[in-house]
């Protein structure tokens, strides 16, 4: 668990920072500081592993006072990610991973066995390991930088916008492997962007910070989006928060409409495509796990103006329009202004 007890940063100009800052980021979950440019969140993240020396308060680390440690032995014991990855040039991607357990007093052998199980498992091909950074796409190398943050199995990482510098499609990607080592790994994680949307996709909790290093209001990311805390955070979330609301509710929650005549099907009942007055179409999916908004996404986007949802075995069980959608989220504020429903 990472805690910021009344922390105050002030630089020599005289300009605020970080103001009276107390925060806590749980252990084994992922906190997203975000906020407008010079509103402290990097700051913030770097008086963990004292690139940044507050100048008062405290920052603990598991209770401890960080201020009481030796720099060298916290920062090789903590993950640390930054935005353009930050990989040695003159060292294969291999070699790029190993560094942290090879300065730890891991043997060379070891630290390039759990190397090669790191560039797999952020999802690299296992050639690229004999390869130097400058031969590799942006997305790659933000990849090797995960890996070498995970090398020496931190209990927490750093990340100061690790996505922001490649293009949105292995953006998303990278995000989607990232959720995914983390739930593998159960690492403690504090993550900056100013990305809002990067925030709630990503966050278990989020810390949104204003101008002048102040905190505006720290919660879940349905928190924000449904009660955000006064009207700067209304407008940093967005005017479509309800939009991105939906992301948290199960599409299971939909009374799907019964299938119709246009959609083809296979001898097991599984979607096959629309047939149209201009030819068959793709069938666009989704089943309980999804999200109401991405079945929203489909039914707006598709040719047909439904998606069609399917059981766990794949098989067609009714359709959801996006006008569908749109009762349904007028019935649930029907609900929550009786007392009957959460918004």
């Amino acid at each position: 668990m990472i805690r910021f007890e009344g922390v105050n940063k002030v630089f020599g100009d005289g300009t605020v920072a970080v103001a009276d800052l107390d925060l806590e980021l749980p252990a084994g979950r992922i906190s997203v500081l975000v906020g407008p440019s010079g509103c402290g969140k990097t700051t913030s993240l770097r008086m963990v592993n004292r690139l940044v020396t507050p100048t008062s308060g405290r920052v603990l680390l598991d209770g401890r006072d960080v201020a009481t440690q030796d720099e060298t032995t916290l920062r090789r014991h903590i993950g640390y990610v930054i935005q353009h990855a930050g990989l040695f040039p003159h060292r294969t991607v291999l070699d790029n991973i190993a560094t942290v357990p090879r300065l730890l007093g891991v043997s060379r052998v070891e630290a390039r066995r759990r190397a090669r199980e790191l560039i797999e498992r952020v999802g690299l091909p296992a050639a690229l390991a004999g390869r130097y950074p400058a031969s590799l796409s942006g997305g790659q190398q933000q990849r090797v930088g995960v890996a070498r943050a995970l090398a020496a199995d931190p209990p927490v990482m750093l990340m100061d916008e690790p996505f922001s510098a490649v293009d949105p499609v292995v953006r998303g990607a990278l995000q989607q492997e990232f959720l995914r080592l983390q739930r593998e790994l159960g690492t403690t994680i504090a993550l900056v962007t100013h990305d809002i949307d990067e925030a709630v996709t990503l966050g278990d909790q989020v810390a949104v910070f204003r101008e002048g290093g102040h905190l505006a209001q720290v919660g879940t990311p349905e928190d924000l989006l449904t009660a955000p805390a006064d009207d700067f955070v209304a407008s940093f979330v967005g005017r479509d928060r309800g939009w991105r609301s939906l992301s948290f509710l199960p599409a299971g929650e939909l009374t799907p409409c019964p299938l119709p005549a246009e959609l083809r099907l296979d001898a097991d009942g599984r979607p096959l495509s629309w047939a149209t007055a201009t030819g068959e179409v793709a069938a666009a999916t989704f089943g309980d796990d999804d999200s109401v908004r991405q079945a929203a996404d489909l039914a707006i986007s598709s040719p047909t103006g439904y998606a069609v949802h399917v059981d766990d075995t794949g098989r067609a069980t009714g359709v959801v329009s996006h006008a569908d959608v749109a009762g349904f989220v007028a019935a649930r504020r029907r609900g929550s202004a009786r007392g009957t429903a959460t918004p």
